[in-house]
């Protein structure tokens, strides 16, 4: 629907490829920052403290949040807001996955803002950011470090809540690929396998937009040649950059068009079993692949096609490849094909069901309408001995 207004926000600096995050100590001189919050993973110090010693002999204060672990609740987000907001900082930087990242926007929202968090969260309900806001994602999967969108695991209702706004998206972001060498295998796969379904559900979403399909492809070819090298050989530089180029783009996909069903059914797989964003969506993403392949036969085909199948006898059968090449690409990658846990207690599925029908800014991107009786059929799908 190429009448379809849409709105692309994209950082103000984006700094891509090994060795860009020299620049960073430059860049926060640039932008005038005197006090930093910095949200970064423990095991990360090492990689950027060197950096953080040279700010410092320059006369910036920064404080050290290394709290955020696992999927961020709300809880971990207000606890890192009222630790923020006793700092003054004017800037607030994030180095990790998807999960520090998130918070540092929340930080870096709430913190100069007399609005309630509560209030914030929906689409378009933020009302200000004031600090500097740096992001550094250290896994190739979220995207966040470019989307308008901050997701949180919202522990009294056992579902994820989202802040969308375009005061979200970050002042600078730094894609280093080198930060991506030392993550595990299983995370290397979901959180890749996660970057691929943005690019798969906005290239077929309801809502999708040739402004944005040339991200959506191309991240699916990046995604699909060298997900798997990058599992197996973690150390591969050359794999690392363009997984992180494919995740890049992921991320370039969710605030103009966003993900649907795939997203929509993960939400209650990780609230309920506890089971990582990331996994989720791969465990998810073949089975709705076909449920929805009926309403967008040529798109399904054209992402077979950007994942290296073969153009077959018609567009039906070429898309039927693509599904299979996506569960042989999770497959390889050590992605289970279903949720172990289901087979214990059956009966959570309706649960599941009912959660994920709640899930309606996303629902309502699919390409076909999924009704609880069509979600209940999916979960079901993941019951595995």
């Amino acid at each position: 629907m190429t009448e379809r207004i849409i709105d692309i926000t994209q950082p103000k600096r984006l700094n891509f490829g090994p060795g860009c995050l020299d620049s960073l100590g430059n860049q926060i001189q640039q932008a005038g920052v005197s006090n930093i919050y910095l949200l970064v993973a423990p095991e990360l110090l090492d990689k950027v403290n060197p950096i953080l010693d040279g700010l410092r002999a320059d006369g910036i204060k920064i404080q050290v949040d290394t709290s955020i672990f696992g999927e961020p609740t709300i809880s971990m987000l207000e606890a890192s807001i009222s630790s923020a907001r006793s700092t003054g900082a004017d800037c607030v930087l994030g180095v990790g996955g998807g999960s520090v990242m998130d918070v540092a926007k929340g930080v870096a929202a709430m913190i100069g803002n007399d609005q309630l968090l509560e209030d914030a969260f929906g689409i378009g309900n933020l009302q200000k950011r004031e600090p500097f806001l740096i992001l550094a994602p250290t896994t190739s999967g979220t995207g966040s470090e470019v989307s308008p969108n901050a997701i949180y695991f919202d522990e009294s209702v056992q579902l994820k809540r989202a802040i969308i706004s375009p005061l979200l998206v970050a002042d600078a972001v730094f894609v280093e690929p080198e930060l991506t060498l030392t993550a595990p295998p299983g995370l290397t796969a979901a959180s890749g396998m996660d970057a691929l379904t943005h690019c798969i559900e906005a290239y077929t979403n309801k809502f999708a937009h040739p402004m944005v399909d040339g991200f959506a492809l191309q991240g699916i070819r990046l995604i699909s040649q060298n997900l798997e090298q990058a599992v197996i050989r973690g150390d591969n530089l050359e794999a690392r950059i363009n997984l992180a180029q494919g995740s890049l783009f992921g991320g370039m996909c969710l605030g103009p068009v966003n993900t649907a069903g795939v997203h929509a059914l993960a939400y209650p797989l990780e609230g309920i079993f506890k089971i990582p964003h990331g996994l989720a969506n791969s465990i998810l993403l073949p089975y709705v692949m076909s449920f929805n392949l009926e309403a967008n036969e040529e798109r399904y085909a054209d992402v077979a096609l950007a994942m290296g199948v073969r153009f077959d006898e018609d567009t039906s059968s070429t898309a039927l490849k693509g599904i299979e090449a996506t569960r042989d690409l999770a497959d390889a990658c050590g992605i289970p094909a279903g949720v172990p846990q289901l087979a214990e207690v059956p009966e959570k599925i309706e649960d599941l069901a009912d959660s994920a029908m709640t899930v309606t800014r996303l629902l309502r991107n699919n390409p076909r309408e999924i009704t609880r009786d069509d979600a209940i059929a999916l979960y079901k799908n993941l019951v595995t001995e």
